[in-house]
């Protein structure tokens, strides 16, 4: 069976950023030059991938933990991008441990993510599954577990001393199958959900396991006789952003992941060590479009391949550009001379752009599905507002007046509504207008910020970004912090989370629906970037 290897690099960073500093000061062209780079970081790509032939999917290594009666094993299967592991042992409690456990070496904080489940009714109540943090392979190591068990039961454990006794933390949640477990410092936190609902937390504060720690996914049958199954999926090992980043001007690497809406298995079909933003799904069904640094990307799903895009003389676009509804034609936002951001248009093919505003900060975010107008958001007057345009050039109508930011326009596939997100209620929440700005109507009202409402080719689904409003100011959607990808029902109902992740600003700027309205495109972010997958086609 052929295999193609998808571009997810490892943390050879001095090379990468030997590259990246190539590719800023070399006197080539620009965009030879961002070609050149992503051409040697595949070459770093494919030399990883002879030193990780013992790596099991991201993992280093796995092992069985203590005496168990049964050998335990773990398997990952490229195409799904999922995990099955078996395991005995006794349990994970008291002084000692027995189970079996899919690792890797890390240090400093980090952030870990799955979706679980047991396959099979099992034997013990008490089976266990989930992620663990480990300061060694010993069995009575100090550690620290985001658990769930066979009958529901959703914990935080753990052993501060050598040989010392577990003690646990319990959710009043139960049979939660999706787990997060993140370390800053000496604080770890445990999130959880049943999927689709949002987390649920608990926190240690002072918990010393040193820097140099395992991580991994485990299973323990809680009976030393049997063995018992689980399945792992969404699995995520992620780097923060470090505290001291200075936003927008330095970046961490950057994730394209493709959502399947039935089973709500999310997939990395590309990375990046650098920053890449804001996937289009491109009419063809076969391409996605993405902007990196200034330039934009065509990007083959088939062949994992980024081509540079002809933007003309417009080099500093920005993560706001849009396809019109017949795929010929192409919105993008990018700075002039002046530094301000403009609307351009040009075919979809590449080409010379057409300036459509006179003045900025201009936004281009959707277009009627008949091609005459253009919606961008607009700051005029101290005041950003939803502003539509005539794509064929004359003067620009503001839409909507109320104080406040109002941002992320977009027509409906029919053209009676224009979705936008306005923080003129407090938080950022989702609106619908009609399409010459009467009716304008609040569709969310949670406790939340929820960013870019984008429409299902079929008009059926709104996909939005939620904030937590712990981490942002209502009016801001910056890069780097723990976001929902939700969708509601096009005229308003309840929403469901369909992708827990690290991400934000680039993440769904743009319309990334699929032209099935089966699948997403989305942006995620790590500073660990990982060898590539041999994944089966």
């Amino acid at each position: 069976m052929l295999k193609k290897y998808y571009f997810i690099y490892e943390c050879n960073f001095t090379l990468v950023h030997q590259l990246h500093y190539f590719k800023l000061q070399s006197s080539m062209n620009k965009k030879i030059s961002h070609l050149f780079f992503f051409m040697c970081t595949a070459i770093l790509v494919h030399q990883n991938v002879a030193a990780q032939t013992n790596s099991i999917g991201i993992f280093d290594g796995q092992n069985d933990i203590g005496k168990v009666k049964h050998s335990g094993s773990g398997t990952y299967e490229g195409k799904s991008q999922e995990y099955n592991l078996s395991g005995s042992g006794t349990n994970i409690w008291a002084m000692h441990d027995e189970f079996h456990f899919v690792w890797k070496r890390m240090k400093g904080d980090f952030i870990l993510r799955t979706n679980a489940a047991f396959l099979g009714k099992g034997v013990e109540e008490h089976r266990k599954i989930g992620w663990m943090v480990r300061t060694s392979l010993d069995t009575n190591s100090k550690h620290i577990s985001a658990v769930v068990h066979g009958a529901g039961l959703t914990s935080l454990q753990f052993r501060r001393d050598i040989g010392g006794a577990t003690e646990e933390k319990k959710f009043e949640l139960t049979s939660a199958d999706v787990i997060q477990l993140e370390r800053r410092g000496k604080t770890y936190t445990m999130s959880v959900a049943r999927k689709g609902d949002l987390f649920v937390s608990q926190e240690i504060s002072d918990l010393d396991l040193g820097d140099d720690v395992y991580v991994g996914l485990f299973v323990c049958a809680h009976n030393p006789n049997v063995t018992e199954k689980a399945v792992f999926n969404n699995v995520r090992i992620v780097v923060p952003a470090p505290p001291d980043l200075v936003p927008y001007h330095q970046y961490i690497g950057s994730a394209i992941e493709e959502l399947d809406l039935e089973t709500q298995n999310s997939k990395i079909i590309y990375q990046s060590p650098i920053s890449i933003q804001a996937p289009n799904w491109m009419k063809d069904g076969k391409n996605l479009l993405f902007n990196s640094d200034g330039l934009l990307y065509t990007f083959n799903l088939a062949t994992s391949t980024p081509t540079v895009l002809n933007t003309g003389t417009a080099i500093h676009n920005n993560n706001d550009h849009v396809i019109s509804f017949d795929g010929k034609s192409l919105a993008i936002s990018s700075a002039d001379k002046t530094g301000n951001s403009i609307g351009w248009v040009l075919p979809i093919t590449g080409g010379e752009p057409r300036r459509m505003n006179e003045i900025g900060p201009s936004y281009m975010h959707g277009w009627s599905p008949d091609g005459k107008y253009i919606v961008f958001c607009g700051s005029r007057h101290k005041e950003y507002d939803i502003y539509r345009i005539p794509s064929a050039g004359g003067p620009e109508v503001r839409l909507t007046t109320a104080p406040g930011l109002d941002d992320g326009p977009e027509y409906s596939p029919d053209g009676k509504y224009i979705y936008f997100n306005s923080v003129r209620s407090g938080l950022m929440q989702v609106w619908r207008m009609k399409a010459d700005g009467s009716e304008q109507t609040q569709l969310t009202n949670d406790d939340y910020d929820n960013w870019f409402p984008h429409i299902s080719p079929d008009g059926k689904w709104i996909e939005y970004i939620t904030f937590n409003k712990n981490e942002v100011r209502p009016d801001d959607h910056p890069f780097y912090r723990h976001v929902y990808l939700r969708v509601m029902p096009v005229g308003g109902g309840p929403s469901n989370v369909i992708a827990y992740l690290y991400g934000g600003q680039g993440t769904i700027n743009t319309p990334s629906w699929a032209p099935d309205s089966k699948h997403l495109a989305f942006v995620s972010n790590s500073s660990l970037l990982f060898p590539v997958f041999p994944i089966a086609k």
